[in-house]
């Protein structure tokens, strides 16, 4: 069978227009020969999100972003349209998520899937949409309180520092200076004690070092000695002087029972009494003789009879 020219041209023209729309969407990102759905979400701000951004499922991407625009409400919300290529399934309370997909910045959806027994979601079906906190939101929530803190201690700080400055007055100063004064004198002082005491010290060096060897040699005998005490029967020692204590005492008992000659000489009444006596005759006997030394020292050159006297001393006629 014999085609026209009309029945050609039609064909072409139609074959045309289907690979014209295949095109298009697949410029679009839409490709026709899948299975695709689409769904919706809102936000009140997208924070940047623009077109063909990817939407992910449990991190896989599935689809990505084909419209963002206004919902048109007057209310200002944004409506969103996703495309899905996968044919995963999920409920209707799946919940579409904003999230920051780098430390640079960047956008992109994450679908939350609900696996609740609810009706599954279907085409041209209306997500929940929520934003997930990126790390500028994250250090923002964090530095907020840390934010408030700081200033509250720097007013404490102001605080401080204005009382710190109430106390310095020029009174306080000045005497902070004669005291940091004093104090480098004392330095001073004590540098210059330091520097004397360091040449004295290296001026009597050999005598230090002859005074610490004789402390040495000191230190040996005292060891010696101590070694030499050690070695003595203290034992023996003391049982003699046990002994002549014993014996001493013996002696002073029978000296004061008036035994033996030093005991009667010390508990004779009578003896002592003779001593005395003849104690007082003798110191008599020195007074006459110094009194009367012719009684008793008698020199002649011609034989002349020396004169005789009585106990008073009277002389005594001789009778021839």
């Amino acid at each position: 069978m014999k085609l026209s020219r009309e029945l050609k041209t039609g064909i072409l023209v139609l074959l045309g227009i289907i690979l014209f729309i295949f095109g298009f969407n697949y410029l679009k990102g839409e490709n026709i020969l899948t299975t695709s759905r689409t769904f919706y979400t809102t936000y009140d701000n997208v924070e940047g999100l623009i077109p063909s951004t990817p939407v992910t499922i449990n991190g896989l991407s599935v689809g990505k972003v084909l419209n963002v625009g206004f919902k048109g409400d007057g209310s200002g919300a944004l409506i969103i349209e996703l495309l899905v290529d996968s044919d995963f399934t999920f409920s209707k309370n799946s919940v579409a998520e904003l999230y920051e997909t780098g430390l640079i910045g960047g956008k992109a959806i994450a679908i939350i899937p609900a696996f609740d027994g609810a009706e599954k979601a279907q085409n041209l079906d209306t997500l929940k949409g929520t934003i997930k906190p990126g790390l500028t939101a994250l250090v923002n929530q964090r530095l907020t309180p840390l934010q408030e803190k700081i200033e509250l201690m720097m007013v404490d700080a102001d605080s401080v520092l204005t009382g710190i400055n109430d106390v310095f007055n020029d009174n306080t100063r000045a005497n902070l200076r004669s005291s940091i004064s004093g104090l480098n004198q004392v330095v001073h002082g004590f540098k210059s004690t330091t520097n004397t005491l360091n040449a004295l010290l290296a001026k009597n060096e050999s005598k230090l070092v002859s005074t610490l060897s004789n402390f040495d040699t000191i230190s040996s005998n005292l060891s010696k000695t101590s070694g030499q005490l050690a070695n003595i029967n203290l034992e023996q020692t003391v049982k003699e002087l046990e002994t002549t204590i014993k014996n001493f005492n013996s002696i002073s008992a029978k000296i004061k029972n008036g035994n033996g000659s030093i005991g009667k000489l010390l508990n004779d009444d009578g003896l002592y009494n003779n001593l005395e006596g003849a104690s007082l005759q003798l110191e008599q006997l020195l007074e006459d003789m110094k009194l009367n030394p012719k009684r008793y020292v008698h020199f002649s050159l011609f034989g002349k009879k020396p004169k005789r006297y009585d106990a008073q001393g009277n002389e005594i006629e001789d009778k021839d």
